[in-house]
């Protein structure tokens, strides 16, 4: 049996592929993160053994290197896992590590892609990422920081592109962000959106100025867009 490592997409269940559904109704095994929609969770069959490995900021329910050892201990066992995350395994989702893991034991396993949040949210809000005239190149950024309270982001090199910016995992890094584009040149007056809980019913999107946005009351999870094309609206 293999080991699937499977994108949720970005929350609505109309965005899983084929594929993800299928597989979820084949797993014997369902690892799942957090913030997947119960009905997307609903897709594998009521034998599958599920297992929540939620992350949250500041606190795991369970470490990184001990859901890497149950994927392999369940792929060994010849059991089909279902390895599920949210958007796409490969942005931002530590899927890179999971494979490396499985490589390194010799479990067999494969990646399904999922719609990252990253294309996803622009798209719900009425965002295109690039605009003829507007915006020629765009930039996928974490704005998670490391448990030192670092970031390894080059903001400075960001803001010298005038690419649009999307940031995921940046609300709570938000102010000092903002503050640290501006003082490489980007215009306070820069567009900036906020897509909270993107292509679900709980969607909101909050359109401010880089100027303001470090002073606004933001809720995770959320997609953090800045440039010009974040202040159009083409829904």
């Amino acid at each position: 049996m293999t080991v699937f490592l499977v994108g949720a997409g970005p929350g609505d269940p109309g965005l899983l592929t084929v594929r993800a559904a299928a597989l979820l109704a084949e797993a014997e095994v369902l690892v799942h993160d957090r913030l997947i929609s119960p009905a997307i969770l609903d897709l594998a069959r009521p034998t599958a053994v599920r297992i929540d490995v939620s992350k949250r900021p500041g606190h795991a329910v369970m470490p990184q290197a001990d859901i890497n050892r149950m994927l392999i201990e369940h792929g060994r066992a010849g059991r089909r896992v279902v390895r599920l995350k949210g958007g796409d395994p490969f942005v931002f989702g530590r899927g890179g590590e999971e494979c490396e893991a499985l490589l390194d034991a010799g479990v067999p396993f494969e990646v399904v892609p999922g719609i990252s949040s990253a294309i996803a949210a622009p798209a719900a809000a009425g965002i295109p990422v690039t605009m003829r005239n507007q915006a020629s190149a765009f930039t996928v950024v974490t704005g998670h920081v490391d448990p030192t309270g670092t970031s390894t982001v080059d903001w400075e090199a960001h803001a010298a592109t005038g690419a649009t910016l999307v940031i995921l995992m940046g609300v709570g890094q938000i102010a000092s962000i903002a503050k640290r584009l501006m003082a490489a040149g980007r215009s306070p007056d820069t567009p900036v959106a906020v897509v909270h809980a993107a292509t679900t019913s709980e969607q909101q999107v909050v359109r401010l100025t880089l100027a303001e946005v470090g002073h606004a009351e933001l809720v995770a999870p959320s997609t953090i867009i800045v440039g010009d094309v974040a202040a159009l609206d083409l829904r």
